[in-house]
């Protein structure tokens, strides 16, 4: 960065200077390992143009706002603080301007001093990858919500609190995996060039912040040059970058079976309450039981002397009946992220896993373009 920067001045809408600083700072990092990494960097432009930044080595964030630039500069004040007090402010025009070592924040009668931070050494911002291609926000925010349940929460294991990003042409793919669930989502995409082809993996929490944060067109960069692997995520003037986790994920494909003899077919939202009801009674780590047999489904719940519950709901069959046990918040969020009317349950055996998929019709065909597939626990 430029060892000294010129005193700025701008002015602003509140509610503008408040949406930007607020999204801005969500990506502040909770133990920074360095005091400037908690600033949130504005820069003025004598064009009219105001550039907010907020970077802690892995991920940045970068916004602009048009501005009333009555003298351009740079300046680094504490990033959190300046949100809570913008999102206070009246709704009046807001003036900032910097004063000797501080920044005074105007709004009405309302004045706020913030001390600066030495915007010299603040980090340089990572260059943003070029395009690989464009999707709706509401398509992207819907496939990330749906694979990111099944990431790790274990930050020991940090392949498994990623997700994997493979793109191939027209069709991108985002799998999890926890160990004990598989969440592999498909779309389409408009690709910056139709041959274009990468591998990444990319923190969930992350990817799941960024997806809500984002409306419009969505345009994805990915870089993965030595030493620079990076991906963007680029949406109506704001800008997220972020490394990608290095490391080889696990061989997850192989956990689908080659055929299925058993289905069944059940009434999503029917099944969703029902498991809501009877998982009430479930003790921890203790399995909610599925026996499914021609024309029904039973959920079952507890044990011996503990409270237990049951409840049947209708069921559509194909194959042979089959009682298998499920970790009942597992199964809870798969049943949460499939968005078809009918829900689809494909077996092979008891203790090998289940394959779940939405279905538009009852007897239609499982749509596999999500798929979560879920370890039984034993009964």
């Amino acid at each position: 960065m430029n060892a000294e920067a010129s005193p700025l001045k701008f002015k602003v809408n509140r509610d503008v200077l408040a949406d930007a600083v607020t999204w801005a700072t969500k990506t502040l990092p909770n133990r920074p390992s360095a005091p400037v990494l908690t600033g949130i960097l504005i820069t003025a432009e004598a064009g009219g143009t105001v550039r907010l930044a907020v970077f802690d080595y892995e991920v940045s964030s970068r916004v602009e706002i048009a501005a009333d630039v009555v003298s351009a500069g740079t300046v680094l004040v504490s990033g959190r603080l300046l949100a809570d007090i913008s999102k206070a402010l009246p709704n009046q025009e807001v003036t900032l301007e910097q004063i000797d070592a501080k920044v005074d924040v105007t709004c009405g009668s309302s004045r706020f001093s913030l001390m600066t931070m030495p915007v010299a050494e603040y980090p340089a911002l990572p260059q943003v990858p070029d395009d690989s291609g464009t999707v709706s926000a509401g398509e992207f925010q819907n496939a990330v919500s749906q694979v990111t349940i099944a990431t790790s929460k274990d930050d020991t294991l940090p392949i498994l609190t990623s997700v994997r990003v493979e793109i191939e042409g027209e069709k991108v793919t985002l799998l999890a995996t926890d160990r004990y669930r598989l969440a592999v989502r498909e779309f389409t995409w408009n690709p910056g060039r139709p041959d274009v082809s990468a591998v990444a993996l990319l923190r969930g929490r992350t990817l799941s912040d960024v997806s809500k944060s984002l409306g419009g067109d969505v345009t994805i960069g990915l870089s993965t040059d030595a030493g620079k692997d990076l991906i963007s995520f680029t949406s109506a003037g704001r800008v997220t970058t972020s490394l990608l986790v290095e490391g080889e994920y696990p061989k997850v494909r192989s956990l689908f079976p080659d055929s299925v003899p058993i289905h069944a077919i059940v009434e999503t939202a029917v099944l969703r309450e029902a498991v809501r009801r009877v998982s009430l009674v479930a003790e921890r780590n203790t399995p909610l039981r599925f026996e499914v047999t021609d024309g029904m489904l039973t959920l079952h719940a507890g044990t011996g002397d503990d409270a237990q519950a049951s409840e049947a709901v209708e069921a559509t069959l194909q194959g042979d009946e089959i009682t298998v046990g499920f970790n009942p918040h597992y199964i809870a969020e798969g049943l949460a992220a499939v968005e078809s009317p009918y829900v689809n349950f494909s077996f092979t055996q008891p203790m090998k896993p289940v394959i779940i998929s939405g279905q538009k019709e009852l007897d239609g065909s499982a749509d596999e373009s999500y798929r979560y597939l879920l370890m039984p626990t034993r009964i």
